[in-house]
């Protein structure tokens, strides 16, 4: 895939680094070892951070940041990330959906950043284009219904937006039979030395779960 990132985007963050892994997958129902993974760091969290202290985090803080100078509010519309480890720490447990959703969830509370995960072979071309999201268009979230995008920053293939900071879609969404997969990471902070580093966790995760080499992945 090709990813290109706007005007709009860029001028509201001029400094955005984005990170696209690709990769073939054998996905699964559930990964013990995996979720053994995602408790862990939960228990570090507890230790480490609050409800308020968690939106100092950097990724968390330039989405954050980004969302306002689109003209959305972020404590209203929350970067899953930050909603993650925000679950976290209140005690509750994360959704078990399937392993490679459950792993794109750890790889984006381990560093902070909203991250998206797609099957690639529901993509609509071969070229996405992160814009911001207009009045009035149309937008399912995974289990949220129509959602308003308004103001969000978003990833549209040739049919339209395909994922979110907050959301993605239900048209393009992983499911048990996902093998070819594309894993998008938000970099707001504009740090691409830690984009690089969830990309490179993200490809070690695969290859410790889900039967992978862990495919490539580029940088935009």
């Amino acid at each position: 895939m090709e990813v290109i990132v706007s005007k709009e985007i860029e001028t509201v963050c001029p400094n955005f680094v984005g990170a696209c892994v690709d990769a073939q997958v054998k996905n699964s129902k559930y990964c013990q070892a995996l979720w053994e993974e995602i408790n862990s760091l939960g228990e570090k969290f507890r230790k480490e951070l609050t409800t308020e202290s968690l939106k100092e985090l950097s990724g968390i803080a330039a989405t954050r940041k980004v969302y306002r100078a689109c003209g959305k509010d972020p404590s209203r519309y929350r970067p899953a990330s930050e909603s993650l480890i925000r679950r976290m720490l209140q005690g509750k447990e994360l959704y078990q959906i399937n392993t490679l959703v459950d792993l794109i969830n750890l790889a984006s509370i381990a560093y902070g950043y909203s991250i998206g995960g797609f099957d690639a072979s529901k993509f609509v071309g071969d070229k996405l284009t992160l814009g911001i999201g207009k009045e009035g268009e149309p937008y399912e979230g995974i289990g949220r219904g129509y959602i308003n995008i308004h103001g969000l920053p978003v990833y549209r293939d040739a049919q339209g937006g395909v994922g979110t900071p907050t959301s993605d879609n239900e048209r393009t969404k992983i499911d048990i039979n996902t093998t070819h997969l594309v894993v998008l990471i938000n970099g707001y902070d504009g740090n691409e030395a830690t984009v690089r580093k969830n990309a490179e966790f993200i490809q070690e995760l695969l290859r410790k779960y889900c039967e992978s080499d862990g495919g490539s992945y580029s940088m935009y």
